[in-house]
């Protein structure tokens, strides 16, 4: 079985919303316009652009900028830092882990992840986490020009690694990333509370539960 995991909201924190709150409050001073602006912000061309790698943070910030009247030097303090802002998410981790606790001990398993990361963060996060090292392969859409949820990079990550659609399982927070993945034959899981994934994985690759005694229960080190 192939488990392929999103990054962001599912691994790595990663919550707009509220950051849309923390730094730009002046601009969504209710909690309906901070949804909206954080919607204004990273699902428009603008930023999706970073996210494929068909333009620079820079590109990115000043498109927003004029195009939202936000303050283009906030943007670049709170974007630029962005990989250093992403943390683990211990509940998921821990899946992670014990999936890997499962293939090394001799288990056909084999993990992957494929997320939508500019090539900026995505090699800053490379260096900070050492659980990369515990994925047998994965894509960043920063470095193939592509991003979820185009079937083109479902079918790159298939065709790199050999992943066929019935021994596969995917894993992403956006409902349209997921219904993409089904639509390429791909089991998906949505992802929306990571503290419930194990449960839902365990419908997918069997048997997988919180506590089961076959697995180790010490927690991993999640820092390179």
């Amino acid at each position: 079985m192939n488990v392929v995991f999103d990054l962001g909201a599912v691994l790595l924190t990663w919550e707009p919303v509220a950051l849309v709150q923390a730094h730009f409050a002046p601009h969504a001073p209710t909690a309906e316009a901070a949804h909206a602006l954080a919607r204004q912000m990273f699902h428009h061309e603008d930023w999706l652009g970073f996210d494929r790698g068909t333009h620079s943070l820079d590109d990115a910030i000043g498109r927003m900028a004029l195009r939202l009247s936000l303050p283009g030097d906030r943007l670049h303090a709170v974007l630029a830092p962005m990989g250093e802002r992403l943390e683990p998410i211990p509940a998921t981790i821990d899946v992670l882990a014990r999936l890997r606790e499962r293939r090394d001990a001799g288990e056909a398993l084999r993990l992957y992840y494929l997320s939508n990361m500019p090539v900026p963060y995505a090699r800053v996060l490379e260096s900070r986490h050492a659980f990369f090292s515990w994925f047998d392969g994965g894509i960043f859409s920063g470095d193939v020009k592509i991003i979820k949820p185009q079937r083109g990079i479902y079918e790159l990550l298939a065709g790199r690694y050999g992943l066929q659609a019935c021994e596969t399982v995917f894993i992403d927070d956006s409902a349209a990333n997921v219904a993409a993945a089904r639509e390429f034959g791909w089991q998906a899981i949505h992802c929306d509370r990571p503290s419930q994934l194990a449960r839902q994985l365990a419908a997918c690759v069997p048997p997988y539960l919180p506590g089961n005694t076959t697995l180790s229960t010490s927690k991993p080190s999640v820092r390179a």
